[in-house]
């Protein structure tokens, strides 16, 4: 059980990682809408906290922060309670909110968000079916049953995520890339962007006069019909209709014309908003920092190449690292370049660092990710439900990530994860998450050669 010191540290630590969730929920996700659930709010700077807080532990173990009794406690409080608001929380609160949006009535909201989350339970259970992700001794009702299955989702989002990243962090920062755009292509563009526009004005202008002047002929027939029936007003009667009919043609020939030529104008604008964005990446890359960006997407490419190239070797050979990357490179300057140093110290002080860059980088790269997707997908009436589903995307990407961050740990750091997470089969998880790698980095390679291929300049 923990003192008052450790409680203390982990409550502060707890305040302010939620303080940080509510803030970013505040000033980025909703920045642009009006917080109509505030228990939406609480839910996903919960989760964020919760997040955080793991990767915390992770640091305190390899510092030795807290006593060690102290540390496995939290380790499995945090842990609990995550799994409790990814499997029934976030799930009931989800489906309960459709349903509130759907029906009035309560009793009837109550009992289909409890057959909800009864389907949802029923296909969470029946994912553990399909993988070999723990041994065949543990119950039903234990903390390994739950921790697999969300790993099996965690460990997925990650890879797609990780791959797609890999391979778009070099396309968006290399100069290689860029189009080739000058001010005289941006410039004719706009011009035909202008000519389009003028002509679509003119259209739509013609169409109002042809419309004015049918309104005018039938009000005109009208004045003549209640004139009289002679033989020239059915004469001017005829020669209206037939005025009418060519009025209507005409404007039916016009807006039929419109309509490709507004869509050719989007199509246009959105070609002039590419290629200055490209102008200004341009004009960027020649700066000291967008040079290393573009050093630095060369770094990418190379770490991109090597992780599908492990990643396909390990799937071939059925292999996973036995040791972690930090005591491999302490290994190799003792043994092969003759470097005498204390191993055991700096594996403990560089995955101290390599553990904290880890935590820092994912953290912000899923952020980032999210934010993105939520301003495309959301709306005043979607976002709550948005930001829920993020939050369990969110809290099954961290444990996941726990989960695997264990292979880069050394050895003495990585039994207190190994005793938190039970009796998993953690070689399934590192080779899961090669397989959907290579698949999400080969796929994101062919759908940006397809996009680069597809965007010469006009």
């Amino acid at each position: 059980m923990a003192d008052t010191w450790d409680w203390t540290v982990m409550i502060v630590s707890n305040v302010f990682f939620f303080g940080c969730g509510w803030l970013f929920f505040m000033k980025q996700l909703f920045r642009h809408y009006e917080v109509h659930q505030r228990l939406v709010q609480i839910i996903f700077s919960f989760t964020f906290s919760l997040s955080c807080i793991m990767f915390e532990l992770i640091i305190f173990e390899i510092k030795d922060i807290l006593q060690s009794s102290s540390r496995l406690f939290f380790w499995q409080l945090t842990l609990r309670v995550m799994l409790v608001v990814l499997i029934v929380v976030i799930p009931a609160y989800l489906s309960m909110s459709v349903w509130k949006s759907l029906l009035v009535n309560k009793k009837s909201v109550f009992l289909l968000t409890l057959g909800s989350w009864m389907v949802f339970i029923y296909f969470f259970w029946k994912i553990g079916g399909n993988f070999p992700i723990l041994s065949r001794n543990h119950g039903i009702f234990t903390i390994e049953q739950a921790i697999s299955r969300v790993g099996i989702i965690g460990v997925t989002v990650m890879a797609i995520l990780s791959g797609f990243g890999a391979v778009n962090s070099p396309y968006t920062c290399m100069s290689y890339f860029m189009r080739s755009v000058s001010d005289t292509d941006i410039a004719q563009l706009e011009r035909k962007l202008m000519q389009t526009m003028d002509m679509i004005s003119a259209k739509k202008k013609r169409v109002v006069q042809y419309e004015r002047e049918l309104s005018q002929s039938a009000f005109s027939r009208g004045n003549s019909d209640n004139a009289g029936s002679g033989l020239f007003q059915r004469l001017l009667g005829s020669a209206g209709l037939s005025s009418s009919a060519s009025l209507r043609n005409q404007i039916d020939c016009l807006n039929s014309e419109i309509g490709p030529l507004e869509e050719f104008s989007r199509h246009l604008f959105l070609e002039v908003v590419e290629m200055r964005n490209m102008k200004d990446r341009q004009i960027y890359s020649k700066t000291w920092m967008g040079q290393f960006f573009n050093l630095l997407g060369y770094f990418f490419s190379v770490y991109c190449i090597w992780k599908i190239f492990i990643s396909a070797v390990n799937i071939v050979f059925d292999r996973v690292g036995k040791v972690d990357p930090v005591t491999k490179g302490m290994e190799i300057l003792v043994h092969w370049l003759g470097f005498e140093i204390e191993v055991r110290y700096w594996s403990q002080q560089v995955s101290f660092v390599l553990i904290g860059l880890l935590a820092l980088t994912s953290v912000r790269g899923l952020l980032v990710n999210l934010t993105k997707f939520f301003y495309r997908i959301s709306s005043s009436k979607s976002s709550n439900l948005i930001i829920l589903l993020f939050s369990q995307i969110m809290g099954m990407y961290f444990v996941s990530y726990v989960l695997l961050i264990r292979m880069n740990m050394p050895d003495q750091y990585r039994s207190v994860i190994t005793e938190v997470l039970g009796d998993l089969q953690f070689n399934f998880y590192h080779r899961w998450s090669d397989v959907i790698f290579l698949f999400s980095s080969i796929s994101s390679i062919a759908f940006l050669y397809l996009a680069h291929k597809r965007m010469p300049v006009s």
